[in-house]
Parts: C-alpha cells; structure tokens; sequence
C-alpha cells in the first residue's frame, strides 16, 4: 500500500473509492478506475481506500482507510460508518474536490458534470417507496461530492455520539444527510443521473419475463443496491426470491477493463 503523499493542488479532482473485507476483489476497483478514465475528461486522481491493495492496478493511489476510533463491544463492527472516514480533517495530505463512488456502481455516461454541478455537498436523492410519507431528506450515498477536509465535524461528532447516532439512525447515509441538511448544506444530483438498478432498470411484471434490464434514458451511473452487483445482473440474478430477471446484457458494455 501505498504511503500518505504530498498535499495535492488545492483544485485537484479525486476521485474516492473504499473497499474492506473480500466482499468485493480488486477487480471491482480495476473496472471502476477504467470506467471512470473513459467518462472522466482531463486529469484526477483515484484513491482506493483500503485494508487490502493486492491486485489493484498502479494508476491506482491506495491508501489506508481512516480508522473511526471508536470503542466498540466485543463482536460489534463498523463497517457500515466506515465512509464517515472519507471527513477526516486530513485525509492523507489530500486537497481538492472528491467524487466519491461506490465499488459496485456502473458508469453509463459522463462524469463531467458531477464536477461541475453547484453545491457544497451534493448526493443521490435516496429513491421513493410507496410506504415512506413525508418530506425526504436521507441521501444515498453511492455517488456523494465534497471538498476535501470541510466537514471534519460529521466525523467528530460521530466519534463523540456514536451510541446516540446509532440509536437514532439506522445507518451512515441517514445521519450524514440529516447532519448536513441541518447546516443548510445537503443538496442532490438532478433527478435521472443515479438511477437505481432495481427501482428503475428492471422491466415491470410480467414484462420482465421477456425484456432485459435496461439504463433509463439520462442516466450517468447505475446504482447497485440491496439484492443484485453487476456480475448478478449480468447473469440474471436475483437474491430475492419469485423476482425474475433476465441477464442485463448492457452491463458487459460498461463494466469492464
């Protein structure tokens, strides 16, 4: 792995990735750079943050992800707030914008825009359910943009609260999103860019039987999330059962070296 390198220019794009654990290879890492590079114009610097850099190709900056610091019980686990640590006040030396994406998103068009779009911290709307009422504000935090070290106090706060956080919310994209929506500082992609694969890329029964997944018109980045990741999309997987779908033929277009 990789040391912390010099400070970057302070108008440096990155882009951050995060993988633990062996849910997911190197090879999750390797394409996602790759697709990044083909819908990316000009110059950025990719960061795998990571416990483990064995297979994961040079272009590739890897670094150690931040630890949280927190006392936990015995058999209790962070991983699901480990992307709070992408807030460190110094983030290995690392200045400038961050895009942040997760491993198991598929780029379809244009990541351009996603620096170019107003905001000081902009997120994926999290998507509607018919049963949730109200206003949204929760995020999802596949595909989330910042500066690099100015929401150090997300992280602090988290340090110091972390049983009242985790009583309240249920996981690190609900409290980020409250947290940030309270300073007046939570804005959203435009509608369209992230769509989800399940919600809106699966043809409605009993359509799906004999249509493929497909990328809605406008989207930028497919989301994976809850039951399907590229390669069970690509073989016609789901993990729910008496939900049927066809193998997403369009994901091999995309999802690759």
């Amino acid at each position: 792995m990789t040391g912390p390198q010099p400070s970057a220019p302070a108008g440096q794009r990155h882009i951050l990735s995060m993988k633990w654990g062996t849910k997911y290879g190197p090879e999750y890492v390797n394409r996602l750079y790759a697709m990044v590079r083909r819908h990316l114009s000009g110059d950025f610097n990719f960061v795998c943050l990571t416990d483990d850099a064995a297979g994961i190709r040079p272009e590739v900056q890897c670094l150690p992800i931040a630890p949280l610091n927190l006392q936990l019980a015995p058999g209790q686990r962070d991983g699901a707030w480990k992307k709070l640590t992408t807030f460190e006040s110094d983030l290995h030396g690392l200045r400038g914008t961050a895009l942040f994406l997760d491993l198991d998103v598929v780029i379809v068009g244009g990541l351009d825009a996603f620096f170019e779009q107003p905001g000081e911290f902009l997120i994926i709307h999290d998507y509607r359910r018919f049963w949730r009422f109200g206003r949204r504000i929760t995020g999802n935090s596949s595909v989330y943009r910042f500066e690099l070290g100015a929401h150090a106090d997300v992280l602090a706060y988290f340090r110091t609260h972390m049983d009242e956080v985790q009583a309240r919310y249920r996981n690190e994209q609900a409290f980020l999103s409250s947290f940030l929506h309270a300073q007046g500082k939570l804005a959203y992609w435009p509608e369209g860019w992230c769509p989800s694969f399940k919600y809106h890329g699966i043809p409605t029964w009993p359509s799906n039987y004999w249509r493929e997944p497909f990328v809605p018109q406008g989207a930028r980045i497919m989301v994976f999330h809850g039951e399907c990741n590229p390669p069970d999309a690509l073989a016609g997987r789901r993990n729910r059962r008496f939900h049927f779908i066809r193998p997403a033929s369009w994901v091999a277009r995309h999802w690759h070296e």
